[in-house]
């Protein structure tokens, strides 16, 4: 696009401000907004510096409220622009040089929910309607909320139309959308002689239209073919839902055992350690004391998906204990040889628990120490997780141990068991006079 287009001899209906107008980033599936964030910012960063394109960020990676709106980024668009990048500091990109591109303009790259392209088509060929109806429905005018629009003429065709964003699908369905420019349409006694929908919709933004005008009874999402057709299988234990991975536990089966649960059991603990540091963060009177939280979010957030990583390993790794079991007697080296490596393995998996687990106690500690009064209760919960993580593991790794021939290795780690959970029983004694201290001070003593 930036090589084939050139701006300076482009003419259309729609706002644009560069040959690669917008780039969002949209959260669907295993991945959240703050992932969303992170990607929108640093490929930015990499397109700017790549194509010499000045960009601006919007909407969830905007560096400034006065940019979360797309609309206010483009204001000008490309030739309000070419003249304003480099003058005016509000038009300073959060990227690349501080001039437009000659040809390829400016382009926002930002990170988003998922948006709804609508147009609804109307039977004249009289702009102002279009423009009007666009006018008394968008949000900014005190319309339908989450909803952009404007007016365009569609000259080949002899009529216009009502252009839509819905920002938000779910609250602004599609058939209020319709139904609204409809009744203003109807006013001006002009007919809807179409719709469309541009690009990728949602199933459920469709269903929710069917639902409307078909006036459906008692109905389910979940009678919905594709739904079901379509629907993600968890292939491994942490896409499980809770329930399903508690029944999975709690089956006869030796897998997920102790070992997996503890792993879960600590990234549940990292995790809450994030939200006490994210809570603290967001609070309007935050004191400087915050500002190291960023790196127990990050760090912790790491530690979070480690964990979740080592509940499969452990499972993995038991598993292979077993199969090394089942080699044929006939071979007994062989035999005897493969079952120490995996028993090895075994015991390597919950001793990265623990010593994750661990870490995520030192950060509880901070937290403990920076994070709100308000959370407290959520770190001595994060603590309690934490701790009962390593004993969890370390009960797991010493009984791997114990069948070793390889004595040096196990007596080696079996002290560096010790270590980490005399260090966790300290941890977890600071804590406590932490939170009793603080609690004490706002009057939240037990």
């Amino acid at each position: 696009a930036i090589e084939l287009i050139d701006l300076r001899h482009h003419k259309g209906e729609h706002p644009r401000m560069g040959a690669v107008d917008v780039v969002p980033f949209v959260p669907l599936s295993g991945v959240t907004m703050d992932d969303c964030v992170s990607l929108a910012r640093s490929f930015g960063q990499e397109f700017a510096e790549k194509f010499h394109v000045p960009v601006f960020l919007y909407e969830e990676a905007a560096a400034t409220p006065e940019r979360r709106n797309l609309a206010d980024v483009r204001e000008g668009e490309f030739e309000g622009l070419r003249d304003e990048i480099g003058r005016d500091p509000a038009k300073k990109p959060d990227f690349g040089p501080e001039k437009i591109h000659a040809t390829a303009g400016a382009t926002a790259v930002g990170a988003r929910e998922i948006l709804v392209a609508y147009n609804v088509n109307l039977g004249t060929s009289d702009l102002d309607v279009a423009k009007k109806i666009a006018h008394q429905l968008r949000a900014k005018d005190g319309g339908l909320a989450f909803v952009k629009a404007l007016g365009f003429g569609l000259k080949e065709r002899g009529i216009v139309q009502v252009s839509m964003n819905l920002t938000n699908y779910r609250k602004s369905q599609l058939f209020k959308a319709y139904e609204l420019v409809k009744l203003f349409a109807d006013r001006y006694g002009v007919p809807v002689v179409g719709s469309e929908i541009v690009g990728l919709a949602p199933m459920d933004s469709l269903v929710d239209s069917a639902e409307f005008y078909l006036r459906l009874e008692n109905f389910s999402r979940d009678q919905v073919l594709e739904r079901k057709l379509f629907a993600p299988q968890p292939s491994t234990l942490t896409d499980q839902s809770l329930a399903l991975f508690s029944e999975e536990v709690a089956s006869k089966k030796a897998t997920p055992g102790g070992g997996s649960v503890s792993a879960y059991i600590g990234a549940l603990a990292a995790g809450l350690v994030c939200m006490v540091a994210r809570i603290t963060m967001g609070k309007k009177e935050a004191p400087p004391s915050v500002e190291g939280l960023n790196e127990v979010v990050k760090e912790g957030n790491a530690l979070r998906q480690k964990l979740l990583r080592l509940v499969v390993e452990d499972t993995e790794a038991f598993d292979l204990v077993m199969k090394a079991f089942k080699l044929s007697k006939d071979q007994p080296e062989a035999r005897k040889k493969a079952i120490e490596e995996a028993t090895v393995k075994a015991s390597e998996i919950p001793l990265s628990t623990l010593d994750c687990s661990v870490r995520v106690l030192r950060l509880a500690h901070e937290v403990a120490e920076k994070g709100s009064t308000n959370a407290l209760s959520d770190v001595v919960t994060a603590v309690s997780a934490a701790r009962a993580a390593v004993e969890g593991a370390a009960s797991n790794v010493m009984i791997n141990l114990k069948t070793l021939e390889d004595r040096k290795y196990a007596d080696n780690v079996a002290r560096k068991v010790s270590n980490l959970k005399e260090e966790s029983f300290i941890l977890d004694e600071r804590i406590k006079k932490t939170v009793e201290s603080r609690n004490r001070l706002t009057g939240l003593a037990a």
